[in-house]
């Protein structure tokens, strides 16, 4: 099995969920340091769209100006527009395989899509 991680080797849930999916047996990981290789507004809709999730439901807030700039009540445009050129604004981890996308808060929702 495949899986993308949307990493921020910062963030102790991101750790921790690089780590399960390290665990996997035969899993192959692709890890996405998406504060310096941030996707684009488009690839940001997708993954939100099969987590399920809206992309204000992808917001970070904490730590961020999120609230400030009124991000958690724009458009989902707008929303991603400021993600993709601001990328701390994304929450992580996003983790992808062939089963589907998870925002992996707490990191165990990883489990769903092995």
């Amino acid at each position: 099995m495949k899986a993308t991680i949307w990493h921020n080797p910062a963030c102790g849930t991101s750790r921790k969920t690089l780590a399960i999916l390290q665990e996997q047996p035969g899993m192959a990981v692709t890890v996405v340091e998406y504060l310096l290789n941030p996707p684009s507004a488009a690839k940001l809709a997708q993954l939100f769209r099969d987590a399920g999730i809206s992309p204000q439901q992808g917001l970070r807030l904490r730590g961020t100006d999120a609230d400030e700039r009124g991000l958690p009540q724009a458009d989902a445009a707008t929303v991603l527009a400021a993600m993709a050129a601001e990328p701390r604004l994304i929450e992580r981890p996003l983790v992808e395989t062939g089963k589907g996308v998870r925002l992996c808060r707490p990191q165990d929702m990883v489990l769903e899509i092995l």
